[in-house]
């Protein structure tokens, strides 16, 4: 096997620097995200274009990823991801520590229970969580920037497999003096064109329940009239509760949400549910402790918030649960936490 030697542009700083590139399309941020000089950022995608034979960027008015870029990006994720899962296996090896598994989601509502659990069971492994959207997940996960991650809509990603947790309705939740309250203990629906005028609290575009509400609207020649945007559960129901408008809200969030007083009334559509999908890359072999907590997570009872009898069902288990393999390729900040005990 002949091995090419390199020239100075594809370091791994350089690749990690093109990372942060390609990903905000934007020199100046990603050179304070890097805590680098501007300049020298741009010498570095310079020199690794000059390295490469072609240019990755269009650089007509704002910075974007050319189709070189796109492509080259993938192959840089995959072989960081590699090289950071060789790290993490030697030295799990080497008997330093138990091992961090790294989990996404759009939202951490409800998993305080399970990663309790978890935690309880694996003391010595870390646990980071990074608040993603679906389409950053996808990129992550493929990247093994991340080991496992859990959406509430659709990731469709080559070699991704994924685990259906929970497949629930999606309410309407307004203030408790609202006209539509007494609704809910009359077992009555509300149809979508009756709140078609409503002022709505709704997440940022691309998030799982405004793109479910701008879905529901759509079908019916409609347009939702959004008041306030937010990607803080807590905030919304805050904001709800308070009377500024009314919004979509899951199930499990009125299972779990009972501090914010508020009515939960039936939506009159089929299609107003969600599904709670866990995700992994099937063509990655997961760590230890990553496949332990793929294990807890698939078992605990999402429906009565506590420990289950494994994915496939039995006592207190999610029933029904699919595992699947995510079909088709597809290809933000984030926010990021770290859980850890000894």
């Amino acid at each position: 096997m002949t091995v090419k030697a390199w020239g100075p542009g594809l370091d791994l700083n350089t690749l990690t620097q093109f990372l942060a590139v390609a990903r905000l399309e934007h020199l100046s941020r990603a050179a304070e995200e890097l805590r680098v000089a501007q300049p020298s950022l741009s010498r570095s995608v310079a020199r690794l274009e000059a390295e490469l034979g072609t240019p990755l960027f269009e650089r007509g008015g704002r910075l974007r990823l050319n189709a070189a870029g796109r492509l080259f990006r993938g192959y840089v994720e995959r072989s960081l991801g590699e090289l950071e899962a060789g790290r993490r296996a030697v030295a799990q090896a080497a008997g330093q520590g138990l091992g961090t598994v790294r989990l996404a989601s759009e939202t951490f509502l409800a998993f305080s229970g399970p990663l309790a659990a978890f935690k309880r069971g694996h003391p010595g492994v870390e646990v980071e969580l990074h608040q993603l959207s679906a389409q950053e997940m996808a990129r992550r996960l493929r990247a093994q920037d991340i080991d496992l991650a859990v959406a509430s809509q659709p990731v469709a990603a080559e070699g991704l497999e994924s685990l259906l947790l929970l497949d629930e309705e999606v309410g309407l939740a307004v203030p408790v003096d609202d006209p539509l309250a007494h609704r809910a203990a009359a077992g009555v629906p509300v149809g979508v064109e009756e709140i078609a005028g409503r002022p709505f609290i709704a997440a940022p575009p691309g998030h799982w329940q405004r793109r479910l509400l701008d879905r529901l609207f759509a079908a019916r020649g409609l347009v939702p009239r959004i008041v306030c945007e937010s990607d803080e559960a807590g905030a919304i129901a805050e904001l709800i509760s308070a009377g500024l408008g009314i919004g979509l809200v899951p199930g499990l969030a009125r299972r779990t949400s009972t501090r914010v007083p508020l009515v939960w009334v039936d939506v009159d559509s089929p299609e107003c549910r969600r599904c709670l999908t866990l995700l992994w890359d099937g063509r990655a072999r997961l760590p230890d402790p990553a496949r332990r907590l793929r294990e807890a997570i698939a078992a605990w009872d999402w429906e009565g918030g506590g420990p289950g009898g494994g994915p496939g069902g039995g006592p207190g288990g999610s029933p029904g649960a699919v595992r699947t393999r995510a079909p088709g390729p597809t290809m933000g900040g984030e926010n990021r936490t770290t859980v850890t005990e000894s």
